[in-house]
């Protein structure tokens, strides 16, 4: 059973976190602790030694990236919970963490910890950290690179390389102008959230698309789109309006 610590300095979000895990995962998840401010939770954690932390962004006094000040190379996994979706949500985001919107929905913290309980390398955390650290620590600027989580580890993608990515049942494949293929242990909905909204289309309910690498439009064997390296993707209806828009914007 992981041992699991609270921070957050809302008590209905400590008492509703808590009663989910109580609820849903009762022979997975114990908790050892919920602390209202990272200054308390510091004295928890050394205490009680969680493997796991859910741990609030936005917090008086001291917001929640503080906590690593504490632990630069901690030995436990943090899954972040906001109820902000901008902010540092993109850095987590950035970084490969885990993270639960507020309210929590019960099925999304039971996905995030089957994929915990799933990962074997202990080293991805301190990626996930040293990522997060760099994005904190540079400017609000899209970042050149976006970290995605596969079977084997992390992968570092140039946001500029990514020609399109495609969806394969929970997981997705990023393509590459490199004629590389890299399978995401994330969900194509997951995927975009990562990448900026103004350089990736979703042309169809399968595929996300980098505007910079479409070549044309084309009616020919139904609604697609021809990419410059001749490439045919589809088109979902009622979307032709939105591609000659952008194509013409391009």
């Amino acid at each position: 059973m992981i041992k699991a610590g609270i921070i957050d300095d809302e008590p209905g979000a400590r008492g509703s976190l808590q009663k989910n895990i109580e609820k849903y995962l009762p022979s997975r998840l114990r908790v050892v602790f919920a602390a209202a401010s990272v200054q308390e939770a510091v004295a928890c954690i050394k205490q009680h030694k969680p493997q796991l932390v859910f741990l609030d962004v936005e917090m008086p006094g001291a917001n929640g990236f503080e906590l690593f000040r504490h632990f630069p190379k901690p030995d436990f996994r943090v899954v972040f919970t906001t109820a902000h979706k901008e902010y540092a949500i993109n850095a987590i985001k950035h970084s490969a963490f885990d993270y639960l919107l507020k309210p929590i929905n019960p099925m999304e913290l039971m996905e995030v910890i089957r994929k915990l309980e799933s990962q074997s390398d202990k080293s991805r955390f301190r990626f996930e950290l040293e990522t997060l650290i760099t994005h904190l620590n540079t400017s609000t600027d899209p970042a050149p690179k976006v970290a995605f989580p596969t079977q084997s580890g992390i992968e570092f993608v140039k946001i500029n390389n990514i020609v399109y990515c495609q969806a394969e049942n929970t997981y997705t494949c990023i393509h590459t102008s490199l004629n590389e293929t890299i399978m995401v242990t994330k969900t194509l909905k997951a995927v975009e959230e990562l990448l900026p909204s103004t350089m990736f289309y979703r042309t169809h309910k399968s595929y996300l698309v980098n505007v910079n690498y479409i070549k044309s439009y084309s009616r020919a064997n139904g609604q697609s789109i021809v990419l410059d390296n001749g490439m045919l993707l589809p088109v979902a209806h009622g979307k032709t309006k939105e591609i000659m828009e952008l194509l013409k914007n391009a």
